[in-house]
């Protein structure tokens, strides 16, 4: 009888056990959500360091154009500094030049003065010598004439061996012009000529002119010649000088 009621207990004991370890199974929820929230910060980690190293990045890039504008910056200004030295070094050896070029142009000035002071010294020693000379008055300025003069004496074949020039007076004297005699009956001749230009008022120019002509033979020996002859021969020149300063257009 006991054994029969043992039997028929033994299911439900069975079940009730059974029951009991269903029961104590444990809640997994709460480490679920745990590790959830984990993984979110974990995210939020992984995105913040994201953010940083990005940051980094721009930032050694903003680092690195600054140091580059910095090497850029300090080449224009050791190419700066070397200019500056050249133009000093250029701006000392003009400064060395321009004190030679005043010096000279001192020293040149006093060579003007004294040649100046010369010049004034010869203009009062001038004299135009009429004495033995052809002289007329021609009404032209006389650097009019003075050009003329020259034109003329150059035309016939005389070379101006001195030239004196003022405001108020001119001389010219040629050299000796000699023409070999060609023969027994044709003497040669020799002659220089002294040109003197005076200005007088109201443009007017005093013309002299003087020859120092000889007649030679040959084998050199100097003829009498006359002092109309001489007379003639200033009188040519003087008239191919006026007709010259005639005509303005041949001036």
């Amino acid at each position: 009888m006991i054994k029969a009621s043992q039997r028929s207990l033994a299911p439900l004991f069975s079940l009730a056990v059974l029951s009991w370890c269903v029961g104590c199974t444990p809640d997994e929820s709460p480490f679920r959500q745990e590790n959830e929230n984990l993984r979110k910060q974990l995210a939020k980690q992984e995105s913040l360091l994201n953010s940083l190293q990005d940051g980094n990045k721009v930032m050694q890039q903003q680092i690195d154009l600054l140091n580059q504008e910095l090497r850029d910056a300090k080449k224009q200004t050791e190419h700066a500094q070397a200019e500056a030295k050249s133009l000093q070094t250029e701006a000392k050896t003009l400064g060395t030049k321009l004190d030679a070029q005043l010096a000279e142009s001192k020293k040149l000035s006093g060579e003007i003065q004294r040649t100046a002071a010369k010049a004034a010294q010869a203009t009062d020693s001038i004299r135009v010598e009429e004495k033995g000379s052809q002289v007329e008055d021609l009404p032209r300025p006389l650097p009019a004439v003075a050009k003329a003069a020259e034109e003329a004496l150059t035309r016939n074949g005389y070379r101006i061996r001195v030239t004196v020039k003022t405001d108020q007076k001119a001389v010219f004297v040629t050299e000796r012009k000699i023409s070999i005699p060609t023969s027994v009956e044709t003497a040669g001749s020799r002659n220089q000529y002294v040109v003197s230009l005076q200005a007088l008022p109201s443009n007017v120019t005093r013309l002299s002119v003087k020859a120092e002509f000889e007649r030679v033979a040959q084998g050199g020996r100097v003829l009498a010649v006359d002092a109309e002859e001489i007379a003639e021969i200033e009188r040519r020149l003087i008239a191919e000088i006026g007709k010259a300063v005639a005509s303005p257009s041949k001036l």
